[in-house]
């Protein structure tokens, strides 16, 4: 018969044997709260890198990294200090935690160029941990009203190599000093923001030539007095997002205004070519044959089922023609959304009618005309529904949206007008957009 075991159960690794039980349970207790805090630091990074990279703005993304470097560390104030080309000094200076009496005592003062403790990590970046600013040998004090701060933790950004600025944290709540657990988290925050500095440059890079090779496509509207006319193309959000949104206003040889509002269903280089076709064929089908825009949207669609393989498209065109008393609108669409008017006393309508099928559908299908008269100072809105559609909401909500922010502001300049317009769209930005607005001269 084996003895009983004098021996208590195996410590947990890094308990002292010689502790009392209590003891012992009580830094084991510990060590669990401190595995807990860091397992919450661990999340709270991985979240902050997800929250980063979700960014697709820079102003939004520098302004993010700042704000999550502060979350993780407990500091009450951060900032970002971008370098100018040189890269011997801040270009740039983006600040979080100053509340609005700061923000107002440092009004007037130039934001820092790098000098004192700040330029100290902008030539010698490693990771600098101070917990007394005043006393470091680079330290030139603060401005007067700066907010006070003993405690700094910078770490420098990189972008393929090359320092892009300095991270800077200063004043953890609880007054204690920054540690080598706040440096280790800021430091791996830093190498993904680094990242997604990188991923929006890119992505904004190419953006702007989709947004520059879309343009190119587009017409420059040209003079169409006494009418005045604006418009404006913006790209989807999305990179690469190429778009068959198009406008294009004209005089015609019967003087009138033909005004055409289009978009051709993709998102890709084949859309965009399409969109070029369609605009050029029409403008040709408009000055050969002056017949009612049904008739017009008829033989164009008749024409490119012949010599090319169209994406379905839809386009609203308009004839404005000069009646005896002011103007009236001679309209058809093909599946398009309805033009929008807005009267000088700010009353809107939109001109809601038989749509017909859009292009490419049925070339024999016999497509509606409409008319409508145009009071003096009227103002005539066609857009595209990237301007209105948001997968949250039915696109009437989109459309009452807009007619509120036309009456509003019609009153604009009318090239104003449409970038407000633009500018406070009710969609979500998922698709590129084309606006024009025609307006007719006041009495």
């Amino acid at each position: 018969m084996m003895a009983d075991s004098a021996e208590g159960p195996e410590p947990s690794p890094g308990v002292d044997p010689t502790l009392r039980l209590d003891d012992q349970l009580e830094q084991i207790a510990e060590q669990l709260r401190e595995l807990a805090v860091a397992k919450d630091r661990l999340q709270g990074l991985l979240d902050a890198v997800l929250t980063i990279s979700r960014e697709m703005d820079l102003p939004t993304v520098l302004h993010r990294i700042v704000t999550t470097a502060m979350d993780l560390v407990g500091a009450r104030y951060g900032a970002l200090g971008v370098l100018d080309d040189s890269g011997e000094q801040l270009g740039q200076f983006i600040t979080a935690g100053l509340s609005e009496s700061e923000r107002g005592d440092l009004s007037g003062i130039e934001f820092p160029r790098g000098r004192g403790v700040l330029g100290h990590l902008i030539h010698h970046p490693e990771p600098l941990r101070v917990d007394e600013i005043g006393s470091h040998s680079a330290s030139v004090g603060f401005p007067p009203g700066h907010p006070q701060m003993r405690t700094l933790l910078g770490v420098a950004i990189s972008v393929r190599g090359t320092i892009y600025g300095d991270l800077y944290l200063s004043e953890r709540r609880d007054g204690r000093p920054f540690d080598r657990d706040d440096e280790d988290i800021v430091v791996a925050l830093a190498g993904a923001a680094g990242i997604a500095i990188e991923n929006v440059r890119l992505f904004e890079q190419v953006r702007d030539g989709a947004e520059h090779f879309q343009r190119l496509l587009l017409p420059t509207l040209p003079d169409l007095s006494p009418l005045t006319a604006a418009a404006v193309y913006r790209p989807a959000l999305t990179p690469a997002h190429l778009g068959g949104d198009w406008y294009d206003a004209l005089w015609l040889p019967d003087s009138a205004c033909a005004v055409v509002i289009g978009d051709v269903v993709g998102h890709d280089m084949r859309a965009a070519a399409a969109m070029a076709q369609t605009r050029s064929m029409l403008r040709a089908l408009l000055f050969d044959r002056f017949t009612p825009p049904s008739s017009v949207l008829t033989q164009l669609d008749r024409t490119l089922n012949a010599i090319t393989d169209l994406p379905v498209t839809t386009a609203c065109l308009a004839r404005m023609e000069q009646a005896e008393e002011g103007w009236n609108l001679h309209w058809s669409t093909a599946g398009h959304l309805p033009p929008l008017i807005i009267t000088p006393d700010r009353h809107t309508e939109y001109l809601d009618a038989e749509p017909g099928l859009p292009l490419a559908v049925d070339t024999e299908q016999d497509r509606p005309d409409h008319t409508h008269p145009v009071p003096a100072g009227t103002t005539v809105l066609f857009f595209t529904d990237g301007l209105v559609e948001h997968p949250e909401y039915p696109i009437d909500r989109g459309l009452a949206v807009l007619a509120e922010l036309a009456a509003d502001h019609a009153h604009l300049p009318l090239d104003d007008f449409v970038c407000f317009l633009a500018d406070h769209r009710p969609s979500d930005g998922h698709d590129d957009m084309a606006l024009l607005a025609l307006r007719t001269p006041s009495d």
